[in-house]
């Protein structure tokens, strides 16, 4: 293989990510050493994306997984990788309720949020355009059972609450991935890949080809991968699990594209936009 030429040889790099199901398969050629890493060697830190969102505003790993929001406070010290992106195309992130009601009927009301700097909760933001509601931040694991003892009003799912919600009795409220896709023709971005831009550019380029070899692998070897990521599945049948990481593993996490780029810039520059964020470079730093 040509493009492998061995950068950085023993060097090891921190490398976050969450421990969902999705994450862990787009990562097991790198975690079971199945593909060329290029002198590469990888510390795995596995936490919930908000404590990855924050720990990046620190630099405090070398590559990790942050939300597309979080970019924008975390700009100086990071660039995307164009490989490894969760997005929403057609479907996302959404708001559920006990019983059946209408955005309307949320206005003023507690809602649970996984995460103060998450994608989904600046795309509500964005969604809501300016009508006043009570954020509640819990973890993303808690926001079905807080929702269901009536603590909040609704609550905002990430993850795979987006498929087993019904199951707990919980309506839909709105999808926001259906909406945003509606209203601008891309996908909704919501998980990316980071760089910290002080390793520079031949470092940064060689994890950006690692991570689409990988990612490649996974999405050739489907079933020992998914196997691999049962263990993070958090009790979903395989079924269900394979559904919900072919959500988020696909062909837009292989590279994102145009219209995958596209989708980032936009959401980043409405959140800048309506004074929810900081401005953003454009066009936003890609690792090709």
């Amino acid at each position: 293989m040509t493009e492998a030429t061995t950068v950085a040889p023993g060097r090891v790099l921190t490398l976050g990510h969450s421990p969902d199901s999705d994450d862990a398969f787009m990562f097991y050629a790198l975690a079971e050493g199945k593909i060329d890493s290029e002198g590469l060697e990888f510390e795995h830190v596995l936490k919930d994306i908000q404590t990855l969102n924050e720990w990046a505003r620190e630099g405090k790993l070398d590559t990790t997984a942050i939300s597309v929001h979080a970019y924008a406070y975390v700009q100086d010290k990071y660039a995307l990788l164009a490989h490894g992106a969760s997005m929403g195309d057609g479907y996302g992130p959404m708001i559920v309720t006990k019983e059946p009601t209408s955005i309307d009927a949320l206005v003023g009301k507690r809602i649970a949020i996984p995460g103060p700097l998450t994608s989904a909760y600046l795309a509500f933001q964005i969604y809501m355009d300016g009508k006043p509601f009570e954020p509640v931040f819990i973890m993303f694991d808690q926001i079905i059972d807080a929702v269901k003892a009536g603590e909040v009003d609704a609550g905002l799912l990430i993850h795979e609450g987006q498929l087993t919600h019904g199951q707990d009795g919980l309506h839909m409220v709105v999808d926001l991935g259906v909406w945003w896709k509606d209203r601008t023709g891309t996908p909704l971005p919501l998980g990316v890949n980071a760089i910290r831009r002080d390793l520079g550019d031949d470092l940064s380029k060689a994890m950006s080809r690692v991570m689409r070899r990988s990612i490649q692998y996974s999405l050739d070897h489907r079933k020992p991968a998914l196997e691999h990521a049962m263990q993070y599945a958090r009790d979903l049948p395989t079924e269900m699990a394979d559904k919900f990481v072919g959500m988020y593993v696909n062909e837009l996490t292989l590279d994102l594209g145009d219209r995958g780029r596209r989708g980032i810039e936009l959401l980043l520059k409405e959140g800048a936009d309506r004074g929810i964020t900081p401005a953003v470079q454009h066009p936003v730093t890609f690792v090709d």
